[in-house]
């Protein structure tokens, strides 16, 4: 059956708009997006079946364009639009972490750092770089790697915070075995950098690693 001949209180859109998006379940968030199903198999039938094939919404979002466009019915423009809502999703966040000092929302920092490097299937470091206020002036990734590491290199890090005129930066990088906590190395980097940064009055607040479904925070631990 067609989800125009639904009752019209089940169709996703009209769902949404009455009760709210939270009313909502995965399958049919993602017809909004997909809009049309395939021939005999509606948005949320079809919903339903990527769901049940990637295993969860995170993995199917998560999912590269040759494992997205592999799923029947799914192709190019599909996932172009996908990935889309996920940036818009990650520009939203950044926003909102540009509105106030980056120590008093740590949560929201932890929130935009998580979208912005989770799903990397290989090692990912970046920087978000403050103001003397500690308001963010810009978030860059530094160095990618391999699954077991990235390299990096202090002498980049300082001449980037000194391009951007920070007065302190948060550290950032991900785990892609998903536990986020901190290795030897991961230690001993953090010191090599905050060091280096030290001989040009740069401080670091914290080196936050994120995880599968958790991070840790150096600050927190006590190792800064």
């Amino acid at each position: 059956m067609a989800i125009t001949d639904w009752p019209s209180s089940e169709r996703p859109r009209e769902k949404l708009r009455s009760k709210g998006p939270s009313a909502l379940s995965d399958a049919e968030l993602l017809a909004i997006l997909l809009r049309t199903g395939s021939k005999g198999c509606s948005a949320v039938d079809m919903a339903r079946s990527m769901l049940t094939s990637f295993g969860s919404l995170r993995a199917l979002l998560d999912a590269d364009e040759t494992a997205f466009c592999a799923h029947h019915g799914l192709g190019a423009a599909k996932y172009t639009q996908f990935q889309a809502v996920m940036e818009i999703g990650r520009r939203y966040l950044y926003e909102d972490l540009q509105a106030g000092p980056a120590l008093t929302r740590s949560e929201t920092t932890r929130d935009y750092l998580t979208a912005a490097l989770r799903a990397y299937p290989y090692e990912v470091f970046g920087c978000l770089y403050l103001d003397n206020r500690h308001r963010v002036i810009q978030f860059r990734e530094l160095f990618r790697g391999t699954i077991d590491g990235a390299s990096v290199h202090p002498r980049e890090v300082v001449r980037e915070a000194l391009e951007m005129n920070a007065a302190a930066v948060i550290f950032a990088h991900n785990h892609p075995s998903g536990v986020a906590e901190p290795s030897q190395a991961d230690r001993q980097i953090t010191d090599r950098l905050r060091d280096a940064l030290q001989l040009v009055d740069i401080r670091v607040l914290d080196h936050v690693i994120i995880g599968n479904s958790a991070s840790c925070s150096f600050a927190e631990r006590g190792y800064l």
